[in-house]
């Protein structure tokens, strides 16, 4: 009888590297904010190839064969992104270049990953999001974007906008500006554009826009200040407000600005139920009041 051998995505060398990783720390750590939650990444990637053998490949390129969380980031957004016209090397390259000029990235992308692992029921881990989750991952490639177009890069930082898009189906405009602490759930359909604003400590579904009326340029796009929670399919269009832990109900037409920590819902959106007392971007509680009227 012929047998035939089960191919691997992981190598003897890939097993012995994760066993060097569960029996010590490096201890080179230089200052770095961002240290103890890579340090618990690995503890997790350890675990996690201990139960199945065959992620050893992926976690040992994507988490423990690198130095720290900047390295780490750097390399899994040039994995993503990588294609035809720029190559892995050259995308980790840039990414590395750019994460080097502005620690903030990675510093931004720590608290975002803090932010799924805590408001995601779905999410028990911090490797989880940073291996797989298309919303935190197309945020870290924006962040990249958003670098290049600062430094007057802009065809560059449209390269990466495009292929983010291709890869998670989120698109966000490279001059937007994005806070930290940003969960973004499933993340299809997003779509943020060029002059929107979104504070830190935000939380949003897919297949929210952020956009324009089409009827003026300039300064065109929503201002989503802290706290505030987006339900998905939620459109916030034209240059308003959605004032600090607001809350905007699943599906959702916003024309006119919500005050602070009011929820709104419907099309167009109005103000229903009373204030709100917590940060529904926290809570991720997407239950509306019920209707104050009988029928």
């Amino acid at each position: 009888m012929s047998t035939t051998t089960r191919p691997t995505a992981f190598s003897v060398a890939d097993l012995q590297l994760v066993q060097q990783y569960a029996l010590c720390e490096r201890d080179s750590w230089e200052a770095d904010p961002t240290q103890p939650i890579w340090s618990a990444m690995r503890r997790e990637a350890v675990e996690a190839v201990e139960r199945d053998a065959l992620m050893a490949g992926q976690i040992n390129a994507a988490i423990l064969r690198h130095a720290s969380f900047a390295d780490g980031l750097a390399a899994r957004i040039a994995h993503k992104l990588a294609d035809g016209d720029f190559g892995e090397p050259c995308m980790a390259a840039l990414a590395t270049e750019a994460i080097a000029d502005s620690p903030s990235i990675a510093r931004a992308a720590a608290r975002d990953l803090m932010a799924v692992r805590d408001r995601d029921p779905a999410c028990r881990d911090l490797i989880t999001p940073f291996l797989f989750f298309k919303g935190f991952l197309s945020l870290q490639s924006y962040r990249i974007a958003h670098w290049l177009w600062l430094r007057g890069r802009e065809h560059l930082a449209r390269q990466i906008q495009s292929r983010t898009s291709e890869m998670f189906g989120v698109d966000i405009h490279p001059a937007a500006r994005v806070g930290c602490g940003i969960m973004i759930d499933h993340g299809t359909g997003l779509v943020i554009g060029e002059t929107a604003v979104v504070e830190d400590d935000v939380s949003m579904l897919h297949g929210v826009t952020l956009g324009g009326t089409g009827k003026q340029g300039g300064d065109r796009h929503p201002k989503i200040r802290r706290g505030v929670l987006l339900g998905a399919g939620a459109k916030v269009l034209g240059n308003i407000t959605v004032g600090e832990g607001a809350k905007v109900g699943a599906g959702s037409i916003v024309l006119d600005s919500v005050e602070p920590h009011t929820t709104v819902v419907g099309v167009p959106a109005r103000p229903v139920g009373e204030k709100l007392t917590d940060m529904p971007a926290f809570t991720m509680d997407q239950m509306l009041p019920g209707p104050d009227y009988v029928i």
